[in-house]
């Protein structure tokens, strides 16, 4: 039987294709050292496990009521968006997902039609342009210059817009590109959105790992045009490593909330309760444990930088947030004479035993992404040996 021309023309994703083959090859014997997936190495505190045992005792074993989210989880994601991002929004305004791209995936299907066009800034997380094709619309590229630390001028932007403009996704701090936007920038690009018929799904799933002097300003809070205007999209997974817990949320105007909770109610009927209850204790009591973590995230993504930066062939981008490093390797490429980060990603895995996603999977095929979400010694012993292949 046929497969559906939506799948087909959908690209798997290469982060978890990567990750995929290094555990493959690391369970056949081999020593693989793995920048691939942006997945913390953390555990989940203590305290936010022993939530969810509790509630599992309590019988938080069933379906999600109401299916868009816990009436306790709202209150806490509320509770968390004024608090560190300035934004007030209501329970209605709220849907609790099973993992942020859910909530992304949700916003394009309850928004874009055929024929419609949405916005990708490059580089991009790998499931942007894939979402949005399966929604039925076009991606439309826009590349952020490298001398600009690869972030959109309001002028590209402006240019790229098109009466059929329905959607733009925007991430800072960004995956793959560990680069992050400053208030005065998110603020120029509000502006030249403002007043248009157009969706900002705002992905901000590192808001919390920020590093050294760079400011975050939730583009929801950019104007009160820009809060009208924009789909917040964020989770437990990365800044309290909840990844395997599958729980993410998303805030907005409350048309495309419900909208977003109509599909839910035909798709997963929501995410488990016991997450949920989870995620709302990660969000309102002690956050010692994030910022533990984001400063060790801090102190691995200068190290991370300096080495890269120093290796023949490779120039980098110091991260300002998030756990990516994305240099800029096509010196490297064409002194070995290599086409682009596909044929250097498979020569690193092949030959120095290192599992990095290329570039190419994010729309910039001059780049390689290493995950900085491991440990110290792991990201030592993996410079080394990459030194070693571009000696």
């Amino acid at each position: 039987m046929d497969i559906s021309k939506r799948v087909l023309q959908m690209a798997e994703s290469a982060t978890l294709a990567v990750t995929a083959r290094a555990a493959q090859l690391r369970a056949a014997g081999e020593d693989i050292i793995s920048f691939g997936a942006g997945e913390p190495d953390f555990d989940t505190p203590s305290h936010i496990k022993e939530a969810a045992i509790a509630a599992l005792r309590e019988g938080q074993t069933k379906y999600s009521k109401p299916a868009h989210g816990l009436a306790v989880a709202k209150d806490a994601i509320c509770e968390k968006l004024k608090r560190e991002n300035g934004l007030t929004y209501a329970p209605e305004q709220v849907i609790i997902t099973v993992g942020s791209k859910m909530g992304c995936q949700h916003a394009c299907m309850a928004r874009l039609n055929p024929g419609d066009e949405a916005i990708v800034p490059v580089p991009y997380w790998v499931s942007y342009p894939e979402l949005i094709k399966l929604a039925g619309a076009t991606p439309v590229f826009v590349k952020g210059e490298e001398s600009n630390n690869f972030c959109l001028e309001p002028a590209q932007l402006a240019a790229a817009i098109t009466d059929k403009t329905r959607l733009i996704f925007f991430n800072s701090p960004s995956n793959p590109g560990g680069f992050s936007y400053s208030p005065d920038q998110v603020r120029a690009l509000a502006k030249v959105v403002e007043r248009k018929d157009i969706l900002v799904v705002s992905d901000e799933m590192y808001d919390r790992l920020i590093f050294g002097e760079q400011e975050f300003l939730s583009f929801a809070a950019a104007s009160s045009e820009a809060y009208g205007q924009t789909i917040t999209v964020n989770g437990g997974s990365k800044a309290y490593a909840m990844t395997g817990w599958r729980i993410g949320y998303s805030a907005g105007p409350v048309q495309n909330i419900k909208a977003m909770a109509k599909l839910q109610s035909q798709g997963t009927s929501g995410a488990a309760p016991f997450s949920q209850i989870a995620l709302a204790l990660a969000l309102t009591s002690d956050q010692t444990a994030v910022e533990e973590m984001r400063a060790e995230y801090e102190r691995r993504g200068q190290y991370i930088w300096q080495r890269l930066d120093d290796m023949p062939g490779l120039k980098c981008i110091r991260p300002t947030g998030g756990m990516f490093a994305f240099p800029n390797a096509r010196e490297a490429f064409n002194r070995m004479g290599l086409s682009g980060s596909l044929e250097f990603c498979e020569k690193a895995i092949s030959e120095a035993k290192v599992a990095i996603v290329p570039g190419a999977a994010f729309g910039s095929d001059d780049h390689l992404r290493f995950s900085f979400a491991c440990s110290m010694e792991n990201i030592d012993e993996g410079m080394d040996r990459l030194a070693k292949l571009l000696a």
